[in-house]
C-alpha cells in the first residue's frame, strides 16, 4: 500500500464500502480522524474499519445523517456539526483532506459545499479499467484507482478577484489575509504566487503606515516571486502590474537609501498619501492631517537643502533678522530646550531668505488660510467640525501649485485585475 506524509484531519464519507474506508485511512494515515455517515453504519465502522487501522488517529469522531439521500438533510448536519469539530481540532485552512468514495450524491455535494473553507484536497478509489492514469490497486479482489483534486485550484480564481478588490479599496491588511488563505489551500505549485500576492499586500500596508523599510522589503520580494511566476504564465493580469509595482519598489529605495536628515522623496510622498486618504478611503480627516504634514515637509526640504536649517533644531541666527527675536522669545520648546519653527514660519523663514518657495506661500496665504483654519477646527485638527472633503481637494490643487510638484511624479500604487 502506498503511503503519504500524515495528514492533520480527514473526513470519510461512510455508507458500506468498509474496505475502500481502510484503504484511505491507512495511506493517508490522519492525525484527527471524523467519519460522515448514517446512523446504521455505525456499527460496520466498529467492527469493520477500525480494527483494521493501523495507526489509530489520536481523534476521532463522527456526524450521523438522518437521510443520505436529501441533500438538505445532509448540509444542514454538515454545516452545523463540521466547522465546529474542526475548530475544536484546531484544524486550519489547508489541513483538511475529504474521502469521499463512499458518498452518496447528496452526501457528496453536500460534505465538499461545507468542507471546501478548510480542505485541500478530496480524494476518492473508483473503478479501474486497462488504459487509465494509476496504477491498479486491489480491494478485495475489486480494482480500483486512487484519484483526487483540489477544487482550490478553481476556486482560487474568484478568492483572488475579492483580494484584488480589498487590495484596490486600500484594504491591505484584508487583502493579504485572503491572499494567506488561498496559498494555505491551493496546491503546492500556486502557493508561492499567492504568498506573494500577500506579501505585496502587506508591503502596501506597511508603506501606509510609513513602515519604509519593511514596505520595500516586501515589495521587492514579492516583485522577483511574481516576475518568475508571470514567466509561467501565472493569474491573468500579472504581467501588467508589475511595471506599477517595480516602480513602487524603486522609489522607496530612494526613500530607505537616502541618508539626508530630511528625506527627498517624503513630501511627495506624504502628498500621494493624502490624495489616497480621500480618494480611496474617503477619509477626509486623514486626509487633511497629511496634507498639511505634506506641505510643512517640502518646507522641511527647502530650508535644509538650500539653508542647512532644521526647523526642529533652528538657531535663531539662522534666521532672517526680522524672526530671530521672535525665535528666541516664542519658539523656544521646554520639553528639550531647542527652537522648533511653527508651518507658517517656517514659509515666512524662507521668504525672508529670499527663497521662492517662501514668497510664493505669502502670495497663496489669502486663498490657504482659510482652509488651514478649517484643518485646525477639524475633529482630528483641535477643533470639532468634520472636515469637508472638498477642503482638501481644494488645499490639495493648492500645494501642488506652490510646490511645483507634479501629480505624475507622486507614487501611484497598482491597481490589481487578477
Amino acid at each position: 500500500m502506498a503511503h503519504e506524509q500524515p495528514t492533520k484531519a480527514l473526513v470519510v464519507a461512510f455508507t458500506d464500502d468498509a474496505a475502500a474506508a481502510v484503504y484511505v485511512i491507512n495511506r493517508l494515515q490522519p492525525e484527527a480522524l471524523c467519519f460522515v455517515l448514517p446512523e446504521s453504519a455505525k456499527g460496520l465502522v466498529e467492527s469493520a474499519i477500525q480494527p483494521k487501522i493501523e495507526h489509530m488517529p489520536r481523534r476521532w469522531d463522527w456526524i450521523t445523517l438522518t437521510d443520505a439521500a436529501d441533500v438538505s438533510a445532509c448540509h444542514h448536519a454538515l454545516a452545523i456539526a463540521l466547522p465546529e469539530l474542526l475548530r475544536t481540532w484546531e484544524v486550519h485552512p489547508g489541513e483538511l483532506v475529504v474521502d469521499l468514495t463512499g458518498a452518496t450524491p447528496a452526501m457528496a455535494g453536500s460534505l465538499t459545499l461545507v468542507a471546501l473553507p478548510a480542505s485541500s484536497r478530496t480524494v476518492s478509489l473508483v473503478p479501474w479499467s486497462e488504459g487509465q492514469d494509476g496504477d491498479a490497486i486491489d480491494l478485495g479482489g475489486r480494482q480500483v484507482r486512487w484519484v483526487q483534486s483540489n477544487l482550490w485550484d478553481d476556486v482560487a480564481a474568484v478568492s483572488r478577484r475579492e483580494a484584488s478588490e480589498l487590495f484596490n479599496r486600500g484594504l491591505f491588511s484584508a487583502s493579504a489575509r485572503v491572499f494567506h488563505e488561498i496559498e494555505a489551500r491551493v496546491s503546492g505549485g500556486q502557493k508561492p504566487t499567492y504568498r506573494a500576492f500577500a506579501d505585496l499586500a502587506e508591503g502596501y500596508d506597511l508603506w501606509e503606515r510609513f513602515h519604509y523599510r519593511q514596505a520595500w522589503d516586501k515589495l521587492k520580494t514579492a516583485a522577483k516571486a511574481l516576475e518568475m511566476a508571470s514567466l509561467w504564465g501565472g493569474p491573468p493580469g500579472l504581467k501588467a502590474v508589475l511595471p506599477a509595482i517595480k516602480a513602487n519598489a524603486g522609489f522607496l529605495e530612494r526613500l530607505v537609501l537616502d541618508p539626508a536628515a530630511v528625506k527627498d522623496s517624503l513630501a511627495t510622498d506624504l502628498l500621494a498619501h493624502a490624495d489616497r486618504r480621500v480618494h480611496v478611503a474617503h477619509d477626509p480627516e486623514g486626509a487633511m492631517i497629511a496634507l498639511v504634514r505634506a506641505l510643512e515637509a517640502f518646507a522641511q526640504r527647502q530650508l535644509f537643502k538650500q539653508y542647512k536649517i532644521k526647523s526642529w533644531d533652528v538657531q535663531p541666527e539662522q534666521l532672517p533678522q526680522a524672526l530671530q527675536e521672535t525665535c528666541r522669545t516664542c519658539w523656544l520648546e521646554d520639553l528639550d530646550g531647542k527652537y522648533k519653527l511653527p508651518l507658517q514660519s517656517q514659509f515666512r523663514a524662507l521668504a525672508g531668505l529670499g527663497d521662492q518657495l517662501g514668497q510664493a506661500f505669502l502670495r497663496d496665504w489669502p486663498t490657504m488660510k482659510p482652509l488651514l483654519d478649517a484643518a485646525h477646527h477639524a475633529v482630528l485638527g483641535h477643533g470639532f467640525e468634520p472636515i469637508k472633503a472638498e477642503r482638501v481637494h481644494q488645499l490639495y490643487d493648492i500645494v501642488l501649485k506652490l510646490t511645483g510638484a507634479a501629480e505624475s511624479s507622486l507614487p501611484k500604487f497598482p491597481t490589481l485585475s487578477l
